[in-house]
Formats: structure tokens, sequence, C-alpha cells
């Protein structure tokens, strides 16, 4: 195997690993979620101020940091239409940890739908090419900022809104958010302190990040789960993959790309039946060790 194969491969680990981390995190972070739940209207600075207050979601935070470093290495060598397939598959790990943790029974369809996603980043994975030769220019770099802070205004007016709409939109714009999170890092040219200093996306990219959680454990706390999340899936997957194709050069393979195509879709198909476990619902037993009955 080239050098080629081996960052390719090298880089669909590390996606494949995030997805794990990300995966575990979301269970954990489920739990912690619910023991911050509360219902003031509108959008509540201080959610996350209490769900650090949470030892499992300050647990899941570092699961998140390590998958947030392995998606960074798979950003640097794979297409963006991979990587963030990959990390919507994440949702696929967190319906088999539920089984485990939480006693939840999967339905057929649902384990059919794990087998699902696992096949459509197998094809995604063979398909793989490395990272697309484009480069954007500085004018695109300061566009992802202005992005961010675009959608932090409309979530921060989607909060105001009457469910069910409130709840699509904040999954839609969190989705959005991770994507410009994923777009700012692939386009980033050096990881070198000096370049993320001076880079706009750099900043695009904490922006986005933050919002992203921001704006996703909102949507949670009062709405419905398979809509935020199925909207959320969307906005981190499609926009990206076909920011990555159009304007950076990102393609499968020669003549891969029917397989690549299927791939995106079937993965993309497949997290989407398991948009229930966006957010996992615990028994009660566990809410009231998580401290859901006012003792944390």
């Amino acid at each position: 195997m080239g050098i080629y194969g081996r960052t390719v491969w090298f880089g669909m680990v590390c996606a494949l690993f995030a997805a794990v981390c990300f995966g575990v995190a979301s269970a954990m972070q489920a739990i912690a979620a619910r023991a911050a739940r509360d219902d003031r209207q509108g959008l509540d600075p201080r959610l996350l101020i209490r769900l650090l207050g949470q030892w499992r979601y300050l647990v899941g935070l570092g699961l998140d940091a390590l998958g947030f470093v392995a998606q960074i290495a798979a950003l640097r060598s794979l297409p963006l239409f991979l990587v963030q397939a990959a990390m919507a598959a994440s949702i696929a790990v967190t319906a088999v940890l539920a089984t485990r943790w939480f006693g939840v029974t999967l339905s057929r369809t649902e384990w059919g739908s794990v087998v699902i996603v696992c096949a459509g980043l197998a094809l995604l994975g063979s398909s793989a090419q490395s990272e697309g030769a484009g480069h954007a220019g500085s004018l695109f770099h300061y566009g992802l900022l202005a992005v961010a802070l675009v959608l932090g205004g409309v979530g921060v007016v989607a909060g105001q809104l009457a469910d069910p709409t409130r709840t699509a939109t904040l999954g839609l714009v969190a989705g959005l958010s991770w994507g410009a999170l994923g777009t700012a890092v692939r386009v980033l040219p050096s990881l070198t302190p000096a370049t993320l200093v001076r880079d706009p996306a750099t900043y695009a990219a904490i922006i986005a990040g933050v919002l992203g959680a921001w704006f996703y454990a909102a949507a949670l706390q009062r709405g419905g789960v398979v809509t935020a999340t199925a909207m959320t899936l969307i906005g981190e997957t499609v926009p990206p993959a076909a920011i990555g194709v159009l304007v950076l050069g990102d393609h499968a393979r020669p003549g891969w790309l029917p397989v690549a195509a299927a791939g995106f879709v079937i993965a993309l198909g497949g997290a989407m039946v398991l948009a229930r476990f966006g957010e996992i619902e615990p028994p009660l037993g566990v809410l009231v060790t998580a401290g859901v009955d006012g003792d944390s």
C-alpha cells in the first residue's frame, strides 16, 4: 500500500474513531441534559453552565474533545462528504449503547439501520479519494465567519418560535453550525499557532462549535427528539458535502462516484431512521441517580 492509500485509510480510521467518541459522549450527555431541563421560554444562555455541573456531561465533553482531534485528522486527509457522513453515523453508536446502558430495545428496523449505516460507510471508505486539491481564498474564510455569526442570530430568533417550528429550526441551525465547523477546519491551510491566530476560519470554527452545542441542547430540551436530530443530520452533512465537491475539489476515486453517492445516501438514510437516539430517554432509576430528583 502506497503513501496515498495509507493516508486515506488513516483518515478513515480517524473518522470512525471520532464517530465512536461522539456516540459514547451523546449517550452520557443524555442523562445530564435531562437533569438540567427546565421550562423557561426562549433560549437560556445558562443552559450550558448548568450542564457543566453534571459529571457525565463533563466526561462527554472530554470524549467530544478527543473525537474532535480525530475529526481534524480525518478532515486533513479525506473529503468532507465522507467525514461528515461518518460524524452523522455516530448516532448508530449511541443506539447500540442505549441497549446496553439504558435497556432500550431496538426494533428490527433499527438494528437493520445500524447495519445499513455501517454498509454506507464501507462504501464511502472504499470509494474514498484524498481531500480535494482546491483551496478556498481568504474571502471564503471570512465568509465562513460571517455565516457562523448569521447562524447565531438565526438560532436566537428560532428559540422564540413555537414548537414544532422551534425544534426543527434549532436542529437545522445546530447542524449547519457543525457543518460550518467541519468546513472551517477543512480549509485551514495549516494548524500552526501562527496560522490559526490569523485565520478567520479558526474563529468561525470556534463560534460554530459553541453555537451547535447550544442550539442542539436547546432543541432537545422541549422539542421532539426525532425532528431535532433529523434536521441536525441534514444540516451537518448535505451542505458541507456540496461545498466540498463544488468549491474544494473533493471527489471519489475515478469511476467510483456512483459508489460514493450511494454510500453517502445509505449512511445518512440509516442515521435518519435512528434519529430518536439523538437523545436517549433513560429509565427513571438512571435519571434519579443522575440528579433529576433535585440532588444535583
